[in-house]
């Protein structure tokens, strides 16, 4: 593997093509997300009820605690809260 020096990199990666802006808008997403993560799981842990709720129906759940309807965080959760 070839050794580059910070200025070759440079150059190297300015020859790429930008990134899809789609990708860049997700990644700036993915802190926002994750706090919201976060804070849905800290509520499950204090609050038995809530989370006995997203086991059984995590879409219903995050709805009706006022959570926009969201296939990937309702998987991550489950994720989370599964054993």
């Amino acid at each position: 593997m070839r050794n580059y020096n910070e200025e070759t990199l440079a150059v190297l990666l300015r020859t790429l093509p930008a990134a899809p802006e789609a990708w860049v808008k997700a990644a700036q997403e993915i802190p926002l997300a994750r706090r919201g993560l976060d804070d849905i799981v800290a509520r499950a842990e204090a609050d038995r009820a809530f989370r006995e709720a997203l086991v059984m129906d995590a879409e219903a759940a995050l709805e009706g605690a006022g959570y926009e309807h969201d296939p990937a965080l309702a998987e991550a959760v489950r994720e989370h809260l599964t054993p």
